[in-house]
């Protein structure tokens, strides 16, 4: 489909985050145009793109004129909250939306990937229900059973996730929920906990006119719903490895398209469990920055514009920890990083975000080492050497 792409071309990206600016660093090594939209100013990937707007995605007349303004060749969202529909409505203008306006509508909302997998494949999932008022809340949590697992159908970084261990917390979760999802719907879902060896995220390269590649799995700990720390490799057997690259052929396959999807899993004892998917980087991916020869955002870039990728290759077992706010400030001030990069191997990314939060992700530092248990050791250092002033 892309064989005679020239470059450069003009690329539109819905969400100008942390991921986004790693993406528009890697499009802009290839000479291309980016335009970065979010809903606030001054936001990371806006801070190194061509150009930018600030725009309401839920909004399909703001979405509009900035296609117009700009007339992009590609629209690459990096977050949920976007009017899906009006991505359809591009797509048949002849934009090409990454992967597809069909796979970013599945894929927006956890409710339709989630039947998709379960329901239209047959693939093994956490068992779940939906509620849409705490009295069904009360109602499918005791069904599925405690623990349990609540969080919105929209939402990203593990914003409104709680574990419910009992029905006296599930007033709280169904608060919680509601203030951590993203666009217009107080839709929730409810999981079965799974018992669980490793979380994995198996980043999926899915091409126009080549075979679906894989990056080797990265293991991931997660607090409060969001990433704390990942790992690559993940240390997990052949053969799960096999039935989780099968899985996510099997589900990248149905939604079409091209680029890399962060395809998570559950990995028990016995099992391996389909747990989400993201159609773009994924925030347990930024291991990649210093892992492998080529990143998950220049992965992203060359599946998008058809490139070839004729290897991907690690260099050493790495890890990435996250740098987190403790507290609300408009003035962001990082002191100790000389001191945090004293370590050799290792390397930060301090994202630059206007403005902080408890438990914002506001930067993350990777580290590599001869074992995966050193290079986590080490990047948990860098990351807790530094401070936010």
């Amino acid at each position: 489909m892309m064989k005679n792409l020239q470059l450069p071309q003009k690329i539109m990206l819905l969400g100008a985050g942390e991921l986004g600016k790693e993406f528009v660093i890697a499009a802009q090594r290839l000479g291309n145009f980016v335009i970065a939209i979010d809903r606030y100013g001054n936001a990371p990937a806006m801070q190194v793109a061509d150009a930018s707007e600030v725009i309401s995605m839920l909004s399909g007349d703001d979405l509009e004129q900035v296609v117009q303004k700009y007339q992009p060749d590609f629209i690459v969202p990096e977050i949920e909250a976007i009017r899906t529909e009006k991505l359809a409505e591009f797509e048949q203008r002849g934009i090409s939306v990454i992967p597809t306006a069909a796979a970013t509508n599945y894929t927006m909302n956890r409710d339709r990937i989630r039947e998709l997998a379960a329901e239209k494949l047959g693939i093994r999932t956490a068992k779940y229900a939906y509620a849409s008022s705490l009295e069904e809340l009360m109602q499918t949590s005791a069904e599925i059973g405690f623990p349990n697992v609540v969080k919105p159908v929209m939402s990203s970084s593990g914003k409104g996730q709680s574990t419910v261990k009992s029905a006296t917390e599930v007033a709280t979760a169904w608060k919680h929920a509601i203030a951590g999802a993203r666009g217009d719907t107080q839709k929730i879902i409810v999981e079965e906990f799974i018992n669980f060896e490793i979380e994995i995220t198996l980043m999926t390269i899915k091409q126009w006119d080549a075979p679906t590649i894989f990056c080797p799995p990265i293991g991931h700990r997660q607090e409060r719903g969001d990433y704390q720390e990942s790992w690559q490799p993940a240390g997990i057997s052949k053969d799960k490895i096999a039935q989780a690259e099968a899985i996510a052929t099997k589900v990248t396959d149905a939604l079409g398209g091209a680029g890399i999807f962060g395809v998570e899993f559950f990995i028990t004892k016995d099992e391996v469990i389909f747990s989400e998917l993201s159609p773009r980087p994924h925030d347990t991916g930024m291991v990649t920055l210093i892992s492998q020869n080529l990143n998950e955002f220049e992965l992203h870039l060359r599946a998008i514009l058809g490139l070839p990728i004729p290897k991907i290759e690690i260099f050493a077992p790495s890890a990435s920890a996250v740098i987190l706010a403790q507290e609300h400030s408009e003035k962001i001030i990082f002191t100790n990083v000389a001191q945090a990069l004293t370590q050799e191997d290792t390397d930060l990314r301090l994202f630059g975000k206007p403005d902080s939060r408890p438990y914002r992700r506001m930067g993350v530092a990777l580290a590599k080492a001869e074992t995966t248990e050193l290079a986590r050791k080490k990047a948990s250092q860098v990351a807790s050497t530094i401070s936010l002033a």
